[in-house]
C-alpha cells in the first residue's frame, strides 16, 4: 500500500502539471471503487486547479470557478471545490502528456484543457475518488491525528496521547486518530531509530522516549521523501520510476541479518497482523 511518503511524492510529482490548469473533462470508467464516485464530481470540469494538497494519504485538488466558464458551479449551492483522491492498496497516478488508449485498470482520467491527462490506475479498486464543497463535508479526514512532519505532532503530544494506552507502541503509532502517515514499514523504522521496543504497551513510555520517537519519525519520514518513498511492487511515481528508499531500510524486511549497528540477527514478529521488525539487542 502506498505509505504517506509515496502520496507525498506523487502530489509533488503530479503538483507542476495541474496547478493552475483548467480541468476540461472528466471521464470515469469504472465508478465502484472503495467508495462509489459521485456523479457530482463532474461539477469540476471548466474549473481551475489552484493548488494539489496533502492530507495523510489523501490528495487534495483545491478547485476555483472560472467566471462565465462553469454555469452549474455559479449557481449551485452545492458547488465543489476540492477532488480527494485516495490511492488505497494499489493506485497509482500517471501524467500523460499525449493521449494513450485506456487499459483495464484505468478508471478515472482527469483531462485539463491543454491536453494533458491525469490517469488513475487501480488493479483492486480500494482506492476513491471523493469529491466536496468544504473538506470538512468529509468524514474520511474529520478524525484524522496531525501530520507527522507538523509542529502539532510533539513530545508533550505523544506523551499525553500515551497516557493509559496499553496498547503495544508499533500498533499505537500506526493509529491515524495518534498521528497519521506512519505505516508499517516506517513504524519499525523510526522505533529501531528511537531504539524502543516494539511490543511495549504505550503508556510505558516516558517523555523522553517520546521525544526520540518524535525526531525518529519525522526523521524517517523526511528521509523517505526526499528520496522517493519505498520501493512498494504497486508503487511508482508519476514519472513511472519507483522510489529507491527501500534500499537503505535498516530493520524492515531484515529478518535474520544482521543489525548495522551491533550485528544482532534482526527479529521480526506480528503485531496486530503486522509483519514487524526489530533488533532485540538495540531497543531491548
Amino acid at each position: 500500500m502506498p505509505e504517506l511518503p509515496e502520496v507525498e511524492t506523487s502530489r509533488r510529482g503530479i503538483l507542476p502539471y495541474l496547478k493552475g490548469q483548467t480541468i476540461g473533462q472528466i471521464i470515469i470508467r469504472q465508478p465502484k471503487l472503495r467508495w462509489l464516485i459521485d456523479d457530482a464530481i463532474l461539477q469540476a470540469q471548466g474549473q481551475v486547479i489552484v493548488d494539489v494538497k496533502r492530507r495523510a494519504k489523501y490528495l487534495l485538488l483545491e478547485l476555483q470557478s472560472i467566471e462565465g466558464k462553469n454555469n452549474i458551479s455559479q449557481t449551485s449551492a452545492s458547488t465543489i471545490h476540492w477532488i480527494v483522491i485516495h490511492l488505497g492498496m494499489s493506485g497509482s497516478l500517471r501524467i500523460l502528456l499525449t493521449p494513450e488508449p485506456a487499459q483495464k485498470h484505468d478508471h478515472v482520467d482527469l483531462i485539463l484543457a491543454n491536453g494533458v491527462t491525469l490517469r488513475y490506475t487501480d488493479p483492486r479498486r480500494f482506492g476513491a475518488w471523493l469529491c466536496a464543497s468544504s473538506l470538512n463535508d468529509l468524514s474520511q479526514l474529520t478524525h484524522l491525528g496531525p501530520e507527522p512532519l507538523s509542529d502539532d505532532f510533539s513530545a508533550d503530544y505523544l506523551f499525553r496521547q500515551a497516557k493509559n494506552r496499553k496498547v503495544p507502541i508499533k500498533s499505537w503509532i500506526m493509529d491515524s486518530n495518534i498521528v497519521v502517515g506512519v505505516g508499517n514499514i516506517y513504524a519499525s523504522e523510526s522505533l529501531f531509530m528511537a531504539k524502543i521496543h516494539p511490543i511495549r504497551p504505550a503508556n510505558s513510555l516516558t517523555l523522553a522516549e517520546c521525544e526520540r520517537l518524535v525526531v525518529a519519525i519525522k526523521q524517517v519520514l523526511a528521509k523517505s521523501i526526499e528520496q522517493g518513498g519505498t520501493t512498494l511492487k504497486d508503487f511508482l511515481q508519476s514519472d513511472g520510476k519507483p522510489g529507491y528508499f527501500a534500499q537503505q531500510l535498516q530493520v524492515y524486511g531484515r529478518a535474520g541479518e544482521a543489525c548495522f549497528i551491533c550485528q544482532a540477527k534482526i527479529q521480526s514478529l506480528k503485531i496486530g497482523q503486522r509483519n514487524t521488525f526489530f533488533c532485540e539487542k538495540c531497543q531491548g
